[in-house]
């Protein structure tokens, strides 16, 4: 082989693992995060959990990339490492489609519909297709699929030129020799283990291994221990991922490698326990590409059947290897929800949006009880609620300032139309509720100095302030259900309340001018009173800014004045009819 062989092999194997990766982040698109939605949910059986891995690997042609996602899951807590196991398990079974799929490319046959099974027949069709996508699609979904088509078009011209660039390498001595030295069991294994680690891919590793087969120098007895390195070697992934997570995080990376780990040495001293009893003949028999996905698969299955049953000793040896501290430091709700927002899921912008979701609706609820305590603290004053929404506020500055910033590092993620839709929504949402908490404290604090100076409303302002709280708490009940369904069919009712509020503040502030004029309130009463359901108003203000923004993104159209302009004139009577009757709802007494 001359330097240009080896610079073809060289751009074979770059193509190769370049498609991999495009097909992979395809299908990572297309899925959404749905698939890996599921995998977090569905892992209570074993047996589920095994099959659920299995399948997920199989769409996202990646074992080591479901692995990550598992370590996150665990590090984030909403998985538990015993439902793990199992679905760790099942991903080394799902990553076995990929030796399937290339193994065709050495089907031989002369009947045309057998050569048309040949992904290198069917790819360049393929190819057609998916630039013809990408270049002329303009919904996402399919400009996606156009990637996973280029993809696997590209993988599969990437395998076939290593594997035309290798083919001369069968008349070369020394690279005969070389296999052959890799037949001894440990030394194979060791090659197979620095491949993959080096690229990080036992599905990429298998399928060199497959290419090399071409030359026919590839005997048996030298691709089953390299196959068994392999699946050694594609745990350096998750434990790198491990790497300044959580105590079950690395536990859980440490699952992976012991499952592979002590599966192999199962399989090879049996093995070549029973060869040296019985030799196996095939052995010596030159290795092909079906025959490579035959062993990556019976041993991937038999390590799973052996090992599955004793799940709880993996997990016990992980437990073993990274002991439990005896003190456990109490977490908020908001610590919890940060997990969940773990820099392995950026890598799975679909699962990683997903997440985010969850934390901005659980921000929403903590802005909701926030305002709900401090309209209670005007009723009744408690030193204990006043100092919960003071926590309140402080742990929603904490989601601002973490969830933001990782929203930031999202959106430079290739990611669906709707992810992008999604991430736009959370990130502009995020100042309306931190403003929303801003508004609690406020009102706290008109409850706190109304407290310490023995202040009270007449009973006409208290009635008349409950009807306008009243008013506020549904616009954030609609606000909140509208930011967590994108329904934006309810921006009208928010729209209408947002009236509603303006003028029962104003109809507020004549009230009260009229009291003072009849010596029925005092000035300082009156301030108090002024920021109160100024505070009120402007929490109805960012409900709007909420509805709104998510109308905006979801119809791309962006000017807020522009866009209640059009809704309250396309609209006409049916707005009317809405405000009347939310007019009529809360009438003052």
């Amino acid at each position: 082989m001359d330097i240009f062989g080896v610079l073809t092999m060289i751009g074979g194997l770059a193509l190769f693992l370049y498609g991999m990766t495009l097909m992979g982040d395809g299908l990572s698109k297309v899925s959404g995060g749905r698939l890996e939605k599921i995998l977090e949910k569905l892992t209570s059986n074993p047996i589920k959990a095994v099959l659920l891995g299995a399948a997920v690997t199989a769409v996202i042609q990646s074992s080591s990339a479901t692995t990550v996602m598992v370590v996150g899951f665990v590090n984030s807590g909403v998985m538990k490492l015993s439902q793990a196991v199992g679905i760790i398990m099942g991903a080394n079974i799902g990553t076995t489609i990929t030796s399937w799929i290339l193994s065709l490319s050495g089907i031989e046959s002369s009947n045309i519909f057998m050569q048309f099974l040949k992904p290198t027949s069917f790819s360049p069709i393929l190819a057609v297709i998916g630039v013809g996508l990408l270049m002329f699609a303009k919904k996402d979904k399919k400009k996606d699929i156009g990637m996973i088509l280029v993809g696997f078009a590209i993988l599969m011209f990437g395998m076939d030129t290593m594997s035309g660039a290798v083919k001369p390498l069968a008349d070369v001595p020394e690279f005969t020799n070389i296999l052959l030295a890799f037949s001894n069991p440990i030394l194979g294994m060791l090659a197979g283990l620095v491949l993959t680690a080096v690229i990080q891919s036992s599905s990429a590793s298998v399928g060199i291994l497959q290419a090399l087969c071409v030359t026919g120098a590839v005997s048996y007895a030298t691709a089953l221990p390299i196959i068994m390195g392999q699946n050694i070697g594609t745990c350096v992934t998750a434990l790198l991922s491990g790497i300044g997570a959580g105590k079950n995080a690395k536990r859980a990376s440490l699952v992976h490698l012991y499952f592979n780990l002590i599966g192999t040495i199962i399989f090879m001293v049996v093995f070549y326990a029973i060869n040296a009893v019985v030799p196996f003949a095939f052995l010596k028999d030159a290795a092909n590409g079906a025959g490579i996905a035959v062993i990556h698969t019976v041993f991937n299955v038999c390590s799973t059947i052996v090992l599955l049953p004793f799940s709880k000793l993996l997990e016990k040896l992980a437990y073993i290897s990274i002991k439990e501290e005896d003190v456990e430091v109490a977490e908020t709700q908001a610590d919890k929800d940060f997990r969940l927002l773990d820099v392995r899921f950026l890598d799975t912008p679909g699962l990683a949006v997903q997440e985010c979701r969850v934390v901005a609706e659980n921000m929403s609820k903590l802005t909701k009880e926030a305002i709900e305590l401090s309209m209670e603290l005007l009723e009744k004053y408690n030193e204990e609620k006043a100092e919960r929404v003071k926590f309140l506020e402080n742990e929603i500055d904490r989601y601002e300032d973490h969830l933001g910033s990782y929203l930031v590092k999202l959106a430079q993620k290739q990611m669906s139309e709707k992810d992008n839709h999604t991430t736009s929504i959370i990130l502009q949402c995020l100042t309306e509720f931190e403003r929303i908490s801003d508004h609690a404290v406020t009102v706290m604090f008109s409850a706190r100095e109304m407290n310490e100076k023995g202040l009270t409303f007449s009973k006409k302002a208290v009635e008349e302030l409950k009807v306008y709280s009243q008013a506020v708490r549904e616009i954030m009940e609609v606000a909140g259900e509208v930011f967590s369904t994108h329904n934006t069919e309810k921006t009208i009712d928010i729209e209408t309340l947002k009236e509603v509020i303006s003028y029962l503040r104003s109809e507020l502030k004549q009230h009260h001018i009229k009291r003072l004029q009849k010596g029925k309130c005092t000035i300082e009463l009156g301030f108090i009173h002024s920021d109160i359901i100024t505070s009120y108003k402007r929490v109805a203000d960012h409900c709007s800014n909420i509805a709104v923004c998510i109308a905006e993104v979801n119809e791309d159209e962006y000017g807020t004045h522009s866009y209640i302009d059009e809704m309250k004139h396309n609209n006409s009577e049916d707005y009317k009819k809405h405000y009347k009757d939310v007019r009529k709802k809360y009438q003052l007494p």
